[in-house]
């Protein structure tokens, strides 16, 4: 039987939380439902569960609006962020309005009827189940939530390790003691090398080509300084412009100054990394600042794992691999138990449909 509702939903992670407090809200006569492809709230937050996972915005622009951002920490690990879509969605009722395990496979749109036509299919039997609806909001991300984005080399199946994609992380995994090595540059990259440093032998971050990388205090003194003393709302909502002015201000001095910025970001990485380090190899990209998103490492933790001789960064191209480890182009071999392929996200808009 088809069931109707005036509003669909596709996605109950941070969007789809959202699209529900808006629509009980700001249109309370109408019926909605949202559909979730897997078994809990939270989207991203729910998926991605390796060391260290964090946000790469500040929560007072990434967080809502009406239900103010409370921790002390403004760049915040996933399970705090997890915990506050699931609250949110429990204080506000909209948890009841979710379907799990309804995965969106099709929709149309019929002028005949004026209506969206939605199938999904329910469970592990993948039944089924058709809805309609007047509005269809897509709230389910941009990329493919079963597989990441993981390159083939030469000799991959002569290694004798274990390889390991970020966005599907065993929760048992034990890595202590062994040689890690972390394939990639990017956000991912550079919070899992600080986050498993101290358990492991020892880590290294092999990367083609440097990224921008900017340490940042990951507590924000005048937006808990605003949180102290002035109701929460009107603290989050000035906390939320003085990032948001922040942020255009610094990418606008990039644009407009890119090689002063540029030596600014090389001289803080210098200044913690020592004069001996080789910031021209590893951190240095050819690109001018901002021509792609800067690397935030919260209170310089990617910095003092290298500092504390358990963490390092190779920059080089992988020939192949061997039985124990990755030959390099240089010539060089980097010994290897456990390989973390860091290499991205595969794109599926509008959840494929």
């Amino acid at each position: 039987m088809t069931q109707h509702f005036d509003v669909l939903v596709v996605g109950a992670g941070l969007s789809g939380v959202c699209a529900g407090y808006y629509l009980q809200t700001q249109c309370p006569g109408k019926s909605y439902a949202i559909l979730e492809g897997r078994g809990a709230i939270g989207g991203t937050w729910d998926l991605f569960r390796y060391p260290g996972v964090r946000s790469d915005s500040d929560m007072y622009t990434l967080g809502y609006s009406f239900r103010p951002w409370q921790n002390p920490k403004a760049i915040a690990d996933g399970p705090a962020i997890l915990d506050y879509v699931r609250e949110t969605a429990v204080s506000h009722h909209i948890n009841q309005h979710i379907r799990f395990h309804h995965h969106v496979t099709a929709a149309s749109w019929s002028s005949a009827t004026g209506r969206w036509h939605v199938t999904a299919e329910r469970g592990a039997d993948k039944e089924p189940v058709d809805f309609t609806c007047n509005f269809l909001l897509l709230c389910s991300g941009y990329y493919d939530y079963d597989q990441g984005h993981a390159p083939s080399w030469e000799g991959m199946e002569e290694f004798n390790g274990r390889f390991i994609h970020p966005q599907h992380w065993p929760q048992d995994l034990d890595y202590s003691g062994k040689r890690v090595v972390v394939i990639g540059s990017g956000a991912t990259a550079v919070t899992l090398v600080p986050a498993m440093a101290e358990r492991t032998h020892h880590i290294t971050m092999l990367q083609r080509s440097p990224t921008y990388i900017v340490p940042g205090p990951s507590e924000d003194a005048f937006a808990n300084k605003l949180h102290r003393t002035l109701p929460a709302s009107l603290a989050h909502w000035l906390a939320r412009w003085k990032f948001i002015v922040q942020g255009i201000y610094y990418f606008f001095l990039a644009r407009r100054f890119p090689a002063a910025t540029k030596e600014t970001i090389l001289k803080a990485a210098q200044d913690e990394l020592g004069p001996d380090y080789d910031v021209a190899t590893h951190l240095s990209p050819r690109y001018n600042p901002w021509d792609q998103r800067v690397c935030l490492i919260p209170d310089s933790d990617l910095f003092k794992a290298i500092n504390s001789g358990k963490a390092s960064i190779v920059t080089d191209e992988i020939a192949r691999f061997t039985p124990d480890g990755i030959q390099l182009r240089s010539g060089n071999e980097l010994p290897a138990d456990l390989v973390i392929t860091a290499t991205g996200l595969k794109v599926k808009l509008m959840g494929g449909l």
